[in-house]
């Protein structure tokens, strides 16, 4: 559910419709289904590159088309140009995102061939983020992993993620979960489009973090989108749980009704008020503590809806394809982080034990109604206890940002790697990356990996953070190697790693990835403290 800052969103540009000035234009020209698009030829570690930014997979859905499912777009006569990105879907911090924003992105190694396409799907807590920011930059993985990569749009916040049921489609029926039906959308495209980048429509790896890997784990399983993608890479993928990180369908529909007579107009009419209106009175609606909201769901993100016309169920998702489960050893520490530039800023760290016990309980009401005194006691016992038998940190700062991690990401994470150990059909892979950020940083935050998995981690923007030596730079390189190997024919490996085994929760058998050895086959850490939510069914349905 990551964020970043605004810095880190691309230029805007306008999307035209065509572009008869690209025709004489040099760049490479491939013709997808609506039409011809020019790219441009770039090198990465001096290997070639063909690259196409921009380019529509959707109707723009604004005006009439605003919470309608998207639609196949309108083909085009002329070759159009496809050399820059198209801008962020509409979110705060970035002032030049638009309502119309449903366009892709595409590295690849040579249009003329057919090697394993990887979906990313980026995170932002379904709120924030684009496909085209720097983080995200598909190179690294094309031109050293050997794969056509697309990153992608989708439509956030009350555009993207809600449900009522007078904003029903007139030909789908569909009225929720928007930005869900964009993945959709996309997925079917790249199928559709694979061959002419160069991509094999049937061997496509999907991947996400955060907020994009929920998602994803739901399109693997969904009926309309089942069987497109043949693996999965799951990053940080929490569940889309209410009250925690979705809205029941009865606070959704509410929410879109206080928006409407905030705004002086019906649901339905909410197609009309202007984007960044609605935009803003979202927000606002959703703003304060959780305890003190009209709206009692959605306490720390608004995601998924469950709703069965858009594949959204109440049980835990467990894919059918091959699975790469991964999360980051210290999930909480991007949320508590004062120095980081990420977005939200952390709160007030706590400094004494009246602090520290406030703090973890308003954590844990981020994820439930109700915390007793003793709950938020027995949770500091239970980590002080662990932390002290491992020789970790007791401070109070240290102890909140590992319940914060874990109450909201790595306990989810954990436990549904164990449960498709246990049930699942089809063999998967668990990840724990543990390469250490640097001071005055601490642990490995939640998003740390896609610094590693698109070598964004050199960028000025978080070089000071996740640092560039030598250690940094091979662990990207296997990062991409055992991405590309899952993605060619599902099974991860590396020349500098041991052979990851599929994972069984009876021994070791997780890959941890980070640090000065690089990569090891281990147990998860901090597995005592974790037993401590399974007396409160953290995870209802495992």
């Amino acid at each position: 559910m990551t964020a970043g800052p605004p810095s880190q969103t691309a230029a805007p540009r306008t999307p035209d419709a065509t572009d008869s000035a690209a025709a004489s234009r040099p760049g490479p020209v491939v013709r997808v289904r609506a039409g011809r698009i020019r790219g441009t030829e770039e090198t990465h570690r001096q290997r070639p590159l063909y690259v196409f930014r921009g380019i529509p997979y959707a109707e723009p859905c604004v005006g009439p088309l605003r919470f309608a499912s998207p639609r196949p777009v309108r083909p085009w006569s002329d070759v159009r140009d496809a050399t820059t990105f198209a801008p962020a879907f509409l979110q705060s911090g970035a002032p030049d995102s638009s309502e119309d924003a449903l366009y892709a992105n595409v590295w690849t190694p040579d249009p003329g061939g057919r090697r394993p396409v990887l979906v990313y799907v980026h995170g932002g807590g379904w709120q924030v983020g684009a496909g085209s920011v720097p983080t995200f930059d598909g190179a690294k993985p094309a031109a050293v992993g050997g794969l056509v990569v697309v990153t992608f749009n989708y439509r956030l916040g009350a555009f993207g993620w809600g449900l009522h049921p007078d904003l029903a489609d007139p030909d789908t029926g569909r009225a929720a979960n928007w930005g869900l039906q964009d993945q959709a959308a996309l997925l079917a495209w790249v199928r559709d489009n694979a061959p002419v980048f160069g991509g094999d429509p049937d061997n496509i790896t999907l991947c996400g973090t955060s907020a994009g890997a929920v998602t994803a784990r739901l399109l693997t399983a969904a009926e309309p989108t089942r069987g497109i993608a043949r693996r999965l890479i799951a990053i940080s993928a929490s569940r889309p749980w209410a009250p925690a990180l979705s809205l029941t369908p009865e606070d959704a529909a509410a929410a879109y009704e206080r928006l409407a007579a905030e705004l002086g107009t019906t649901v339905p009419g909410l197609r009309t008020v202007p984007a960044r209106a609605l935009h803003d009175a979202w927000l606002r609606l959703f703003d304060g503590p959780p305890a003190r909201r009209l709206l009692g769901s959605g306490r720390e993100y608004r995601g998924p809806v469950p709703d069965a016309a858009t594949w959204v169920g109440e049980e835990p998702v467990l894919p059918d394809v091959p699975v790469m489960s991964i999360h980051n050893r210290t999930e909480g520490s991007f949320f508590t982080d004062p120095h980081s530039v990420s977005l939200p800023a952390a709160p007030p760290a706590p400094g004494d034990l009246t602090e520290l016990r406030a703090a973890v309980r308003d954590v844990l009401l981020k994820c439930t109604a109700e915390v007793g005194d003793d709950v938020v006691d027995g949770a500091l016992d239970a980590y002080r206890k662990s932390a002290a038998a491992d020789g970790r940190p007791v401070d109070p700062y240290s102890l909140w940002t590992e319940v914060w991690g874990d109450v909201v990401f790595r306990y989810q994470i954990v436990r549904l790697a164990e449960r498709h150990a246990l049930r699942g059909g089809t063999p998967q892979y668990v990840m724990e990356f543990a390469h250490p950020v640097r001071p005055p940083h601490a642990g490995t935050p939640h998003d740390a990996t896609s610094k590693f998995l698109f070598g964004s981690h050199a960028l000025p923007a978080f070089v000071d953070q996740f640092g560039d030596g030598p250690v940094e730079r091979r662990i990207s390189d296997v990062f991409v190697d055992l991405v590309a190997s899952f993605a060619r024919d599902g099974v991860p490996s590396s020349p500098d790693a041991p052979a990851w085994p599929e994972y069984r929760p009876d021994g070791p058998s997780a890959l941890v990835l980070g640090g000065p050895g690089v990569a090891r086959v281990d147990f998860p850490a901090k597995l005592d403290q974790l037993r401590y939510w399974d007396a409160f069914d953290w995870l209802p349905g495992a």
